[in-house]
């Protein structure tokens, strides 16, 4: 049986690892051809290779417009059409407000949110040429804030926003825009976290599901898949997240701050002095413009 996406173009960012390399691993073998953006060129050349020589790969940070710009000119050069966006590139920073470091939070939210504007503004004339499809990657941050993921929180929230004004934007030209949100996925950046920040595990084990649950990065990007192939308005991983959403208001509710804030008073002060402790801002194999991730 021919699957939808076989021939179909994805450009995928942070296709480098986790949930991009497992998405774009997926839809190649379901027939896709794949133009693979990131930071990190040696695992993208590697990855490129594995999946065949129908599949290219380009360097570009998300929020460099002129790198993104040439790596759609190099996709469209090598493949003539892009017919689907995965906007996944994205990173976690450490630290609060208050103590954290303040260039880490904005280049949280430079990398999650403006990076997700710079891919699609980059890709959006490409995309209503073929009406093609545009998924960017948000989170159930996007509709539960936690604390020490101020700038994680905000740029998800900013991202599923700016979906949904996009995708009223290209409805004409029948391009779709959907947007994914995600509790825990079992890759590097929340295996990080937990290694970093003994705080964080202790209290990601106390929260209900779906928000405590990790899900695989293979589950993650069969959803992933999916979506591109049924052009979906929202995606949820887990699929329980979707009736958290219809609850949101109650998320960030006063009783819900009291609830979040008793834990919050000890758990807080303690992630504090973890963080100082761990020296940096950002989990070991993060890729940041200009400082290369650690690797295994």
């Amino acid at each position: 049986m021919t699957s939808v996406l076989s021939g179909r173009v994805i450009l995928v960012t942070g296709a480098a690892r986790g949930i991009g390399e497992h998405t774009a691993r997926l839809a190649a073998r379901r027939g896709a051809r794949l133009a693979l953006v990131g930071l990190e060129p040696r695992r993208l050349a590697g990855l490129a290779d594995a999946l065949g020589p129908q599949h290219a790969w380009f360097p570009a940070d998300v929020t460099d417009q002129a790198a993104l710009t040439a790596a759609v000119r190099g996709t469209l050069d090598r493949f003539g059409r892009i017919d689907a966006v995965l906007a996944n590139a994205g990173v976690a920073n450490r630290g609060t407000v208050a103590t954290g470091d303040i260039e880490a939070l904005a280049r949280t939210v430079e990398i999650n949110l403006i990076g997700v504007m710079r891919t699609a503004a980059a890709t959006a004339e490409a995309l209503i040429a073929s009406r093609g499809y545009l998924l960017l990657v948000s989170s159930a941050a996007a509709f539960a804030a936690m604390p020490g993921m101020a700038a994680y929180c905000a740029s998800k929230a900013g991202v599923e926003q700016f979906g949904n004004a996009l995708r009223l934007e290209l409805a004409h030209h029948r391009v779709s825009v959907g947007t994914a949100h995600m509790s825990w996925v079992d890759t590097d950046l929340v295996r990080d976290a937990k290694e970093d920040l003994p705080a964080f595990r202790a209290t990601l084990a106390r929260l209900p599901w779906p928000f405590g649950a990790t899900t695989s990065v293979e589950a993650c990007a069969e959803a992933f898949v999916r979506a591109i192939e049924r052009r979906q308005r929202r995606v949820y991983v887990p699929a329980g997240l979707a009736a958290a959403q219809a609850v949101r208001s109650l998320l960030v509710s006063p009783v819900s701050d009291r609830i979040i804030g008793r834990s919050a008073r000890t758990a807080v002060p303690a992630m504090e002095a973890e963080v100082r402790a761990l020296g940096r801002a950002f989990g070991r194999h993060t890729a940041v413009a200009g400082a290369e991730p650690e690797t295994d």
